[in-house]
């Protein structure tokens, strides 16, 4: 009997992946645990394992095809076998890929060709759509429905033959920006998956929140020193950094301030979280990604250090689970590796703050003599929604926060 391999639950947040490249082919025999394809989330890429052995029937999806989660995405059963039942509907639109076998000859019969389409020949709201998204020329779609019009599986058959998209209008020489050069004027790069969710979260965030950002400073030598005593130890406690230790200081001076630690829901509800979930900003090849230390106000210094790089390495890898790219009740970014002074980070809803952390710099304060002195201060840059926190409130938060992180030894002491 065939069985179906379902697309997985890649977290209880995903509703649907998208298939990225096929292992396997059909015909191909493939034994429990044989990789099938790659698929991936909108923020990670993960391989599908085959949870049946025998031949591979029938591939119900194809590259690039967005699959709901938990939908039959091909058969795995005896060669010969009739796996039509298993087929989804929703692979309807995806032509199945079937075995090649000789067959017996035939008297050619007569049929209709196709219409070819022309430029402006009409062509159905579905096609059209279709062949926006997937950058092909309409007008070169052979028509296949009533009166020679386009329809959806024209341009899907345009796009199998990887027909180029339509020449843009040409510009004139004189105004092509370095006129002369071989090399092209532009390159059009589209948005990846993960550009695309994280230009939408931004825009929605400016738009739906009225954010404000203040900055401060602190005397950086306590954590400096710490930093050095640690490198001299063994183990993972010469690996804490202090971005690890903002982190550490972050999680203890929440939960005083608990409209920082909230999410808001819906449009006039606030709901405030008795932990610190703590999202930590990671830049990876594929952008701007997320991970959640859940409970770090529970967790030591060297747990939140050892977590924060075994996220961090899962999210640049691009095999993290989206369940720790959610939940997070506040965010910490830090630019201060690349000597940013001070920036205004964007909240990531629904949360309502977001830290940012920036770099050292040297500064002069009134010395104990009546003189200057010199002194190495870390920056801090909080962006707050101010329809929930008022800038006096954001403001404590960050000269408490600033006031652990000068005597921060006392503050691992608590």
């Amino acid at each position: 009997m065939a069985i179906a391999v379902l697309m997985p639950k890649a977290g209880i947040t995903v509703e649907s992946c998208i298939i990225g490249q096929w292992e396997k082919k059909v015909g191909d025999h493939v034994a429990v645990g044989d990789i099938l394809f790659n698929y991936e989330t909108d923020k990670a890429s993960f391989e599908c394992e085959s949870t049946a052995g025998g031949e591979l029937l029938e591939i119900f999806f194809q590259n690039g095809d967005e699959v709901p989660c938990l939908a039959n995405v091909c058969a795995i059963g005896t060669k010969g076998e009739d796996c039509s039942s298993l087929r989804p509907a929703a692979a309807g639109n995806a032509a199945p890929e079937v075995p090649h076998s000789p067959a017996p000859e035939a008297a050619p019969v007569q049929t209709a060709a196709p219409v070819p389409a022309v430029s402006g020949a009409p062509a159905s709201p579905r096609a059209k759509k279709l062949a926006a998204r997937a950058g092909v020329d309409v007008s070169q779609a052979a028509g296949t429905g009533p009166n020679g019009r386009v329809i959806e599986r024209d341009v899907r058959e345009l796009m199998a033959r990887d027909v180029p998209a339509q020449t843009a209008p040409a510009v004139p020489e004189t105004a092509r920006p370095g006129a002369g050069n071989a090399e092209a004027a532009f390159e059009d790069v589209p948005f990846s998956n993960i550009r695309k969710v994280i230009a939408k979260s931004m825009l929605s965030s400016l738009q739906n929140m009225a954010q404000l950002t203040l900055h401060s400073s602190f005397d950086a030598a306590a954590l400096q020193d710490y930093r050095k005593l640690l490198k001299t130890m063994d183990g993972c406690l010469a690996g804490i950094t202090l971005g690890d230790m903002v982190l550490y200081a972050v999680s203890r001076t929440l939960p005083r301030h608990p409209d920082l630690n909230a999410n808001v829901v819906g449009e006039s509800t606030l709901r405030r979280y008795r932990h610190v979930h703590l999202g930590v900003a990671v830049d990876t090849p594929r952008g701007l990604m997320v991970p959640t230390i859940f409970n770090a106000d529970q967790k030591s210094l060297a747990e939140i250090s050892r977590e924060v790089k075994e996220l961090a390495e899962q999210a640049r890898s691009g095999k993290i689970s989206p369940d720790l790219l959610a939940g997070g009740t506040f965010t910490v970014t830090n630019l201060g590796s690349m000597g940013i002074e001070m920036f205004t980070p964007v909240i990531n809803p629904p949360q309502t703050g977001i830290l940012g952390v920036c770099g050292i710099t040297q500064r002069v304060r009134p010395g104990t003599d009546g003189g200057a002195a010199l002194y190495l201060a870390m920056g801090l840059s909080l962006s707050f929604d101010h329809r929930v926190v008022d800038g006096a409130p954001a403001a404590r938060f960050m000269k408490e926060l600033c006031a652990e992180l000068e005597r921060f030894t006392a503050l691992l002491a608590k």
